[in-house]
């Protein structure tokens, strides 16, 4: 086993908790389908949020909805940066994996795709 981490963004058409809930359970569900992991191979999962999503923690909406109860989460605000995506937020979780890091199938959703079009999912 190793650590690798997994990475993944999303973008949400409103500041809303439920946008924020759905957009940030849909990318993790993806996330551990794509990469067949489960919640006791995880090591920690750091999320970044934009600015202009306030209405929601993004951290509390997955916990809740994907029941990782014992998962260490930590969320951070997104540096505010000039042209700049709006209402993204970014995820990197670690986990332990027998996979190799070349194995690993990141995602990015909506508006994210953009950040990373070499591994986007849509």
């Amino acid at each position: 086993m190793q650590a690798i981490a997994i990475r993944g963004a999303t973008t949400i058409n409103a500041n809303n908790a439920d946008d924020i809930k759905s957009a940030s359970v849909a990318m993790v569900q993806q996330i551990v389908r794509e990469n067949d992991i489960g919640p006791e191979q995880i090591t920690m999962v750091f999320l970044t949020m934009t600015s202009d999503l306030t209405a929601y923690n993004a951290s509390a909406a997955i916990r809740l909805g994907m029941n990782w109860a014992d998962v260490p989460f930590f969320t951070s605000q997104e540096p505010d940066i000039d042209g700049g995506l709006a209402k993204c937020i970014r995820i990197l979780i670690q986990v332990q994996s027998e996979k190799h890091r070349s194995e690993v199938k990141h995602v990015y959703l909506g508006g994210a795709a953009k950040l990373r079009p070499d591994l986007s999912t849509s």
